[in-house]
């Protein structure tokens, strides 16, 4: 959701290159004045005056922006409380039964295919030099974007300003964020009010944070850009080195679906950290449904339990590389749609029995 935001992806639009066109930029400003005019505009107003102050005076003395210049610029961004209503109800916050449904469709899992197909050279680039599978680095764009279909339509200044200034839960983190979007800007010599992407601010065709596109993206093309808003192929190449320096473990098993032959509930994890050995975990009578190697018993996992319908429960191990995957997003159901639409395209594909 690769920092990301859920924490990291919710489907943002492609940001353009730092020249956008003409005629790119007559259908922005057109954009932006049907949203004032026509009716179900999203909701709009001034972004708070003593928070965007302190921030500017923050960003002057740690990075030399000018404040005139600053505050010009959020004088024409907008809280938008349309990102407020949305950050307030993510996916994520379904049940299982409710979540999976959205990700494992069929046109989900051909689109993977056709776009697998399509990018193949620089997929197998990426999986031999990150160790991360293709089909995982595939799973995660159709989660994010459907492939670059969905890349969302706020303007990244607007939703990052709404929730730093606006979202008292969450707001050091956004102000984080906002501040790497304008370094982001100032560094790439793009406008900062061109930009677009999710609610939560996330950008391209693999929803990375601002953060996470000035330490982890990378050339996979080598042509000279760092480009995940227009160019599948540093989006790809940008998706296997977040996972590498986020731990993945080339080769590892990532999950296996599990039982327990006693009712300790208390072994269930809420969230993804690495509590145990798949061995501690069977001797607390915890045991793999599937084979996954003896030289894995050693190896740190975690139990999750999932909702697979209203009144029954599912449990997984998730290794080293689903955790990997929940720092892309911190939602263990994120990280287990990933997991099954990887393997559900592989196997559309051929690649697997």
């Amino acid at each position: 959701m690769i920092k990301s935001f859920r924490d990291h992806g919710a489907h943002v639009e492609h940001m353009p290159s730092p020249q956008p066109s003409r005629a790119w930029r007559r259908a922005a400003w057109l954009g932006l004045l049907l949203a004032v005019i026509l009716p179900g505009a999203r909701a709009a107003s001034a972004l708070d005056p003593v928070a965007v102050a302190s921030f500017v005076a923050d960003m002057q003395s740690r990075h030399g922006f000018e404040p005139t210049a600053l505050n010009a610029l959020f004088a024409r961004a907008e809280r938008l409380d349309s990102v407020l209503a949305a950050i307030s109800k993510p996916a994520e916050y379904k049940p299982w039964y409710a979540y999976r449904p959205i990700f494992l469709t069929r046109q989900r899992i051909d689109q993977g295919v056709a776009f697998w197909n399509e990018q193949a050279p620089i997929l197998a680039a990426a999986e031999r030099k990150s160790g991360v599978p293709a089909a995982i680095i595939v799973a995660i764009i159709g989660v994010e974007t459907a492939y670059g279909r969905n890349t969302g339509s706020y303007r990244v200044l607007d939703a990052l300003a709404t929730l730093a200034f606006h979202y008292p839960k969450r707001a050091p983190f956004f102000r984080s964020e906002l501040e790497n979007f304008l370094l982001l800007t100032r560094d790439e010599h793009v406008d900062p009010l061109t930009p677009t992407g999710s609610y939560a601010g996330a950008m391209g065709i693999p929803q990375f944070m601002p953060s996470s596109f000035r330490n982890f993206a990378v050339d996979f093309d080598t042509d000279g850009h760092r480009d995940i808003w227009r160019n599948p192929r540093d989006a790809i190449g940008s998706v296997g080195n977040y996972l590498v320096a986020h731990g993945w473990q080339a080769g590892e098993p990532i999950a296996v679906p599990a039982a327990q032959s006693n009712a300790n509930a208390r072994e269930v994890a809420d969230a993804v950290e690495l509590e145990y050995t798949i061995a501690q975990y069977a001797m607390r009578g915890v045991r793999p449904l599937e084979q996954i190697g003896a030289q894995y018993a050693e190896v740190p996992a975690v139990l999750l339990g999932y909702e697979s319908s209203a009144t029954a429960t599912e449990y997984w191990l998730g290794l080293r590389n689903f955790y990997a995957i929940t720092r892309y997003n911190r939602s263990p159901k994120y990280a287990l749609a990933v997991f099954q639409l990887a393997d559900a395209i592989a196997r559309a594909r051929g690649d697997k029995p």
